[in-house]
């Protein structure tokens, strides 16, 4: 009997020896919904058939956990809670008018660094709001002077202003921006970006706003979708009904269709419901139709909360595919209002709104990782070795 134990106790560890060494499934593709993947027609007609399936507020909630869990399915998590110690780093303070620059890197996972600057108030108060500034695709965008000049204004009306980059960009470059888990590790990132604001001091967690453009709209709606903890919204140029996100970082994992559901980002940006949002769009991208098609959509859902008051849309139909200037002039006064901000911090003498006080950084200024401040030897390297991590969270 003895033996037969030993054996089969053996046999239990070769098995599960197999099961660790094994490599995770590959991605479906054949559940991508990638770029363009409705015609702008079939966009709308999606909607009408999404709305169908429910009438009220309990049928609204039993959708948007379907979507919720499809999201963590598609992405392979089935927890938003991690617990790598994130072990900050932050130096180099620099103080401008009304606002200081640090720059900050954390451990997300283990040997996966989020890179950054971190924006204060230089204002006293008795607590402060927390916003994350995730940033799209370009070169290098968060050392661009559109980013700087966002966060130093919302960090001189009140906030505490966290500016990160995407994988593959800036200083987080410790695998290819496209890699097939992507879209986990941004958002794991993200989640891990709101750990760290709340650890530091008189951090109100009741007011948490996130707000980036593009690839960065992506973060924030996703964010929302997942996060409670995040009170304010501000996704601005991605929300569409027939547009999927253009890159693997948006659209590499199934989040928005299993064999069981199909849904589009419009309503996972109404995950954020009842929670205040803004939704900034423009004439000539994906969101040229936002007022009459995705941005109706959204408010019906509030409705049910009754929170109508708690969704905007800003639409610019001039504009093109950004966050400039105008852009920023519409998000500010939303996120003061909705985060306690002070927005005649940035308000001069005739009433306007002046972003004039930013001090532009150079990038160099703007590094964490240098000759001073090397990056953590044991940092994780190369695609494969990322692949290990992000695989082993689930």
């Amino acid at each position: 009997m003895q033996t037969l134990s030993i054996r089969r106790l053996l046999v239990i560890c070769i098995f599960l020896k197999i099961c660790i060494v094994l490599p995770a499934q590959p991605i479906d593709t054949t559940m991508l919904c990638r770029g363009n993947h409705f015609t702008e027609e079939e966009g709308k007609i999606s909607l009408q058939k999404f709305a169908s399936t429910y009438h009220d507020i309990a049928g609204w909630e039993q959708r948007a956990s379907v979507i919720r869990q499809g999201i963590l399915k598609g992405m392979r998590l089935t927890t938003t809670s991690f617990s790598t110690p994130l072990k900050p780093i932050v130096h180099s303070k620099r103080t401008y008018e009304g606002y200081t620059v640090e720059n900050i890197a954390f451990e997300s996972l283990p040997g996966i660094f989020v890179t950054g600057n971190l924006y204060r108030p230089t204002k006293n108060f008795p607590s402060y709001a927390a916003i994350l500034a995730p940033h799209g695709h370009g070169k290098n965008p968060r050392f661009q002077e559109y980013v700087q000049k966002r966060c130093a204004s919302l960090a001189r009306m009140g906030a505490i202003v966290l500016a990160y980059d995407m994988i593959g960009y800036g200083e987080s470059n410790q695998c290819e921006h496209k890699h097939p888990y992507a879209a986990k590790l941004q958002t794991i990132n993200s989640i891990r970006a709101v750990d760290f604001l709340l650890t530091l001091d008189n951090v109100d967690p009741t007011r948490i706003g996130v707000t980036g453009e593009s690839g960065g709209g992506t973060q924030s709606f996703l964010l929302t979708a997942l996060d409670k903890r995040i009170t304010v919204s501000v996704p601005v140029v991605m929300v569409s009904s027939y547009f999927f996100g253009g890159c693997i970082c948006e659209s590499g994992m199934p989040i928005h269709k299993s064999k069981d559901h199909q849904t589009s980002n419009v309503e996972i940006a109404a995950l954020a419901a009842p929670r205040p949002m803004l939704l900034i769009s423009d004439g000539k991208d994906w969101t040229k139709h936002t007022p009459e098609v995705e941005f109706p959509y959204i408010k019906n859902v509030y409705r049910l909360y009754d929170k109508e008051n708690n969704i905007e849309n800003v639409h610019l139909i001039n504009e093109g595919h950004d966050y400039g200037i105008s852009k920023r002039k519409a998000a500010y006064p939303f996120l003061a209002r909705h985060l306690s901000l002070s927005l005649k911090e940035i308000t001069d003498s005739s009433g306007a709104i002046s972003e004039d006080f930013v001090t532009v950084e150079p990038p160099e200024t703007l590094k964490v990782f240098n000759e001073k401040f090397p990056r953590p030897s044991y940092a994780i390297l190369g695609d494969d070795a990322v692949t290990k991590v992000v695989q082993s969270v689930n």
